[in-house]
């Protein structure tokens, strides 16, 4: 299954735009990433994303104070480096604990799959 972020559907793209994100922490976490490497790996995801989507996300990452960048050249070439600051990293660890709480919840085995049924208060 790929999922592809376009205009005409604002909501689902509200929706991935945030699991992006929270990809795009990850790895920032971990290593210094850079634009077209991190397109590549959402796409290793089924995320298709262009450049034009994927930089203005990173651009909103740094603004944020979640990520920084510095240019690095490398064969002649300048390519910006991204990496998670000490406010990126903290606010990573708590989407994994909501996301954590979240997938128990959606992945849950054993538990009534029912809708539940709200009292009705007293009167």
């Amino acid at each position: 299954m790929s999922w592809v972020i376009r205009k005409e559907n604002t909501a689902d793209q509200d929706f991935y735009a945030s699991l992006i994100r929270l990809h795009v922490l990850h790895h920032a976490c971990e290593r210094d990433i850079f634009g077209w490497w991190m397109i590549e790996e959402l796409g290793r995801h089924g995320y298709k994303l262009s450049p034009g989507t994927l930089y203005p996300l990173l651009h909103s990452l740094e603004e944020r104070g979640l990520l920084v960048s510095k240019k690095k050249e490398e064969g002649g070439r300048y390519r910006r480096l991204y990496r998670a600051t000490p406010a990126g990293r903290r606010a990573l660890i708590a989407a994994k604990a909501k996301v954590r709480e979240l997938f128990g919840e959606l992945f849950a085995h054993g538990r009534s799959r029912r809708p539940l049924k709200l009292k009705r208060a007293r009167r």
